[in-house]
């Protein structure tokens, strides 16, 4: 979005990130028991919605899983540490509100450590296959360790670091399944067009 703060852009009348979290508070199986705000600039304007507003640990700026590993960090420093981590981008403001609910499902049923959102895609060959989204993720906190040992090694990956641990993809692909929900917006005008939606 030409170096723009792509969290504080406004979506339907309200910055992007505020989105996110209101659709967090609205989750049909209760909200997370914390929401918290990744944020590396512009602390002051996140702050001000009273969430807790967590800046990268890591220096260089080291893309989502800086974010993940900062947000693991915190977790585990609460008084009472939280035993899973959900999170979601601040760019796909239309993210199902049953999120939270089917991730869970999938982890518990499935024993996994890791549950990726995985929706379906049409390949260049017309083929339609369900593929993950790994920044919609519901992790096991205890997996910071791994985490920070992945970083480390100069690793940047989602999927490299998910694919270490078992994990379980949750298809978001019913009829009540829009495909929508998933859209994210890369430009300015990719965010308009999902005003329309």
């Amino acid at each position: 979005m030409g170096g723009v703060d792509k969290g504080l852009q406004d979506f339907k009348g309200q910055a992007l990130a505020w989105h996110a979290v209101q659709r967090l508070q609205a989750q049909a199986g209760g909200a997370p028991g914390l929401i918290a705000i990744n944020a590396n600039r512009n602390v002051q304007a996140y702050t001000a919605w009273g969430q807790p507003v967590w800046p990268d640990t890591m220096e260089d700026f080291a893309g989502p899983l800086a974010g993940f590993q900062t947000a693991l960090q915190h977790c585990q420093q609460q008084d009472t540490p939280f035993e899973y981590l959900l999170t979601v981008p601040c760019d796909s403001p239309l993210f199902p509100l049953d999120l939270l609910e089917r991730l869970t499902l999938g982890l518990s049923t499935s024993g996994a450590d890791i549950a990726l959102a995985a929706i379906p895609e049409a390949g260049r060959d017309g083929v339609t296959t369900l593929r993950a989204q790994p920044v919609f993720c519901l992790m096991r906190t205890s997996l910071q360790a791994s985490l920070v040992d992945y970083m480390a090694s100069g690793g940047r990956k989602i999927a490299a670091w998910t694919a270490l641990h078992p994990l379980v993809e949750v298809p978001f692909n019913t009829l009540r399944d829009d495909p929508r929900d998933f859209a994210n917006a890369n430009t300015l005008t990719q965010l308009h067009q999902l005003e329309q939606t």
